[in-house]
């Protein structure tokens, strides 16, 4: 969705979480939760969210509100495959006296008001104070992977919006970064089988990751791929030569067969997309 119904929606709900809150719940163990949910709302109320993130530092100085940290799937890359969703977990921290809570929004592009970006999920959003000042909330956001287009596998901003009892929203639109990757695959096949000692042998395979635009797999070119053996026995592999993928992401290595083993493709990842290691192929030598 569109950052700024993500931003609304976010604040939104923290406002109304600030209506079962008692202003007395200053202590270690105060906690609510926001059942109500995260909505998508119109573009109206994104406008009014942004005029309202223009007085963001002077209701941050009038709160004395702090953001302080923002974890979006336990810090590791958010992997998402060619047409399922996937929801990861969040846990947001802010300090301030008569402070609700805090929500994230994840977000890419160039800036927060022309990007795009996933806010949290309708349920199971929860805050727990830590102390008199010092607020913890959790939950989980849901990415769509038919929303995205490829080229937004990157390196993703997570904002925070925190609201004190006074209503006033607290944004800070890049407080970390998580990944968010496309989910690769990895296959590896030698042959023939059974083979003579000392004769050639072919391992095949191929490469592909999720293409989002198109819902399916396809090859991932020009990659270096290790070849990689494990003699029958032993406890580790080793590589035995680099091999690049063709424009179709197909794999061919040549090599000669000594004893009987295991054969295997391991791909070391990029940016965009995460490190994978394809099945082993045992391979008996005559």
């Amino acid at each position: 969705m569109r950052i700024r119904a993500t931003v609304a929606a976010v604040s939104g709900a923290l406002a109304l979480s600030a209506l079962a809150v008692p202003t007395a719940q200053a202590d270690d163990s105060r906690s609510w939760s926001a059942d109500h949910g995260f909505t998508v709302l119109q573009s109206a109320q994104g406008d009014q969210a942004k005029r309202a993130s223009g007085a963001t530092a002077k209701a941050a100085k009038a709160a004395k509100v702090k953001i302080t940290s923002a974890v979006v799937n336990g810090g590791k890359p958010i992997v998402l495959a060619a047409n399922a969703k996937k929801t990861v977990s969040f846990s947001t921290t802010a300090t301030g006296s008569g402070l609700v809570g805090s929500a994230p929004f994840i977000w890419v592009g160039k800036s927060v008001n022309s990007g795009f970006g996933f806010g949290p999920n309708e349920k199971g959003f929860t805050c727990k104070g830590v102390n008199a000042t010092t607020t913890t909330c959790k939950g989980t956001i849901t990415l769509n992977p038919a929303k995205l287009k490829n080229a937004q596998a990157a390196n993703w901003h997570v904002g925070v919006v925190a609201v004190p009892e006074s209503g006033e929203e607290i944004q800070k639109d890049s407080v970390s970064r998580v990944k968010v990757q496309r989910l690769s695959k990895l296959t590896a096949n030698a042959s023939p089988e059974p083979v003579k000692k000392g004769k050639t042998i072919t391992v095949t395979g191929k490469l592909t990751r999720a293409n989002w635009e198109t819902k399916k797999y396809a090859g991932y070119a020009a990659q270096p791929v290790k070849l990689q053996f494990k003699k029958k026995g032993a406890k580790s592999y080793t590589t035995v030569k680099t091999v690049k993928t063709s424009s179709t992401g197909v794999l061919k290595a040549t090599v000669k067969a000594s004893v009987d083993g295991h054969w295997r493709y391991s791909f070391a990842g990029t940016a965009s997309t995460p490190a994978v290691t394809s099945g082993a192929d045992f391979l008996d030598v005559k």
